[in-house]
């Protein structure tokens, strides 16, 4: 079961932080005994990649992305229903799914359609250029938070498959339940602002949010030399 650092003051609180960069210099500060384990910091596209390079930077580690989406509900594509990897890997929300009837068929095809996009954003973002080594690493993943959990937990276990010894979860912000959820994967979560309740939205932690485009990001990798790619 994963060791969980929050920050007390923070919980249940909604606006804490300015922006993403904002939010990344916390969460880097709160992982500095990290620092002397030489992490690798792999960020989720797009919210993550402002969160991971202020991690990336705290630590004195390489930044590298690892390309993840939600699998987007047929008529709700704000909402999942799952995650797919760069790889291919499926994991589902089976609840949901069972909810929404959607069948194997439908899965299927929005989980190839998704996959298309992943590898356009490994195109573009990694250059196509080969997963990084992971056995025997401490693996930072770093998104900009956590609603449902499985795109995160989608991450986590690609990077145990590739050898990683140890898994570190670093978010600004998460619900509870998704906690919950990656406690028996990961080793450790750090989240300063952990939310209870029914009704979450990562949106809701930041006083200034907005979406990424491609662009952003590109800018932003272009500004940390350290990155993998």
């Amino acid at each position: 079961m994963a060791l969980i650092f929050d920050d007390p003051k923070l919980r249940n609180r909604q606006y804490v932080f300015l922006d993403r960069t904002e939010a990344g210099k916390k969460l880097g500060q709160m992982l500095l005994t990290l620092k002397d384990e030489s992490p690798l910091v792999l960020a989720i596209p797009a919210g993550g990649v402002p969160v991971g390079l202020e991690v990336a930077r705290a630590l004195e580690a390489p930044l590298d992305l690892i390309i993840i989406r939600k699998l987007p509900v047929p008529g709700n594509p704000e909402a999942g229903f799952g995650a797919i990897t760069m790889e291919g890997d499926l994991f589902l929300n089976q609840d949901l799914v069972a909810r929404l009837r959607l069948d194997p068929g439908t899965i299927q095809q929005i989980a190839q359609e998704v996959k298309e996009e992943l590898r356009r954003r490994d195109e573009l973002f990694r250059k196509g250029r080969p997963f990084p080594n992971l056995t025997g690493k401490t693996v930072v993943l770093v998104d900009d938070g956590l609603a449902s959990s499985y795109t995160m937990l989608a991450a986590a276990n690609m990077v145990r498959r590739k050898g990683a010894s140890r898994i570190i979860v670093a978010v600004p912000t998460a619900s509870l339940s998704s906690i919950g959820r990656l406690a028996s994967v990961v080793d450790e979560i750090y989240c300063p602002n952990i939310r209870e309740g029914p009704f979450f939205a990562v949106a809701d932690a930041y006083r200034h949010w907005f979406d990424l485009s491609y662009q952003d990001v590109l800018t932003q990798l272009e500004g940390y030399p350290n990155h993998e790619f």
